[in-house]
């Protein structure tokens, strides 16, 4: 199966239930009048993909029905998809592009954070990188345990100190071994904490700080986010964008969701761009992030539907 098909089959609960939707705006007839243009916003904002982005999408449709004279409903849907695609924030490809990068994983407990460290180290290494993991979660029963079998698998070192050392210092001293290695790519899995924590909140925007401070290589700042939670998702993002000033966004678990959308909602709000996406367990499960195919897979296909 190709990675398009894991999407599709992935978002397939997303879209059966965007399609529902859909179908309903549909059997009213396709004529492009107020109570379209409204019920397809409307029908975008259920879908997760959120209010700004929902409202801009229906925005520039509108646009483009008016200038290139669309006589009918099936007319406009036939650019959704690329509408849809284009709220998305571009850019990125820095981040695991190839070129040295220290990369800082935060997000709450549960995303799949540490799992995401473990599967990135493995690819790269597999690329011909260098690669050093630091374990910098050192509060989490087995989160050390966790990421040493990565670090196995992929065969990369792994720095880390004893349960409830400071974060920061183990930042500090896989920052130091990276660069008696020569390593061009970091990769250093910090504690989840839920983001309305104010202190927890605040002491990982110190940890941050102190690798940019002191790194060499470019710093990135990801946001593991869980597609599951849906809208709670957003508030999350918003507060750790708001502590941390984040670079881009991983997101997991869209296998199974009915909340797919959500990464549309995060990524144009924040204007944050997600660099990868996983659909599943396994390692070949985690993969670069592209907009066609993920609207694609998102909102389906309506040129085969009512005529």
């Amino acid at each position: 199966m190709g990675f398009f098909d894991r999407i599709s089959e992935g978002l397939a609960r997303s879209r059966e239930r965007f399609t529902e939707q859909m179908n309903v705006l549909l059997d009213r007839g396709p004529n492009v009048d107020d109570e379209f243009w409204d019920g397809l916003e409307e029908t975008l904002i259920l879908a997760d993909i959120g209010c700004a982005a929902a409202s801009e999408a229906v925005e520039n449709l509108r646009d483009q029905a008016t200038r290139k004279a669309l006589p009918d409903a099936y007319a406009v849907l036939d650019l959704l998809n690329d509408q849809i695609a284009s709220q998305f924030c571009e850019g990125g490809e820095q981040v695991f592009g190839g070129e040295p990068a220290l990369v800082l994983f935060v997000g709450i407990n549960g995303t799949g954070k540490t799992t995401t460290v473990g599967k990135l180290a493995k690819e790269a290494t597999d690329a011909g990188r260098n690669v050093i993991l630091g374990s910098a979660d050192t509060f989490r029963a087995a989160a050390i345990e966790q990421l040493e079998v990565w670090a196995r698998r992929a065969q990369v070192e792994m720095v880390t100190r004893e349960r409830g050392s400071d974060p920061a210092s183990v930042c500090y001293a896989t920052i130091e071994r990276a660069e008696e290695t020569g390593a061009d790519l970091v990769l250093i899995d910090t504690a989840g904490r839920l983001h309305t924590s104010a202190d927890l909140m605040r002491e990982l925007g110190k940890v941050v700080n102190v690798v940019r401070k002191r790194s060499k290589l470019p710093v990135y700042t990801v946001l593991v986010i869980d597609a599951t939670t849906g809208q709670n998702g957003l508030a999350q993002a918003r507060e750790f964008n708001r502590e941390l000033d984040l670079d881009a966004l991983i997101v997991t678990k869209l296998d199974g969701t009915a909340k797919g959308g959500i990464a549309l909602a995060i990524s144009h709000e924040l204007q944050l761009p997600i660099v990868k996406i996983g659909v599943g367990e396994g390692l070949s499960d985690l993969r670069d992030f592209d907009a066609h195919d993920f609207a694609r897979a998102l909102i389906g296909n309506f040129d085969a539907r009512q005529n």
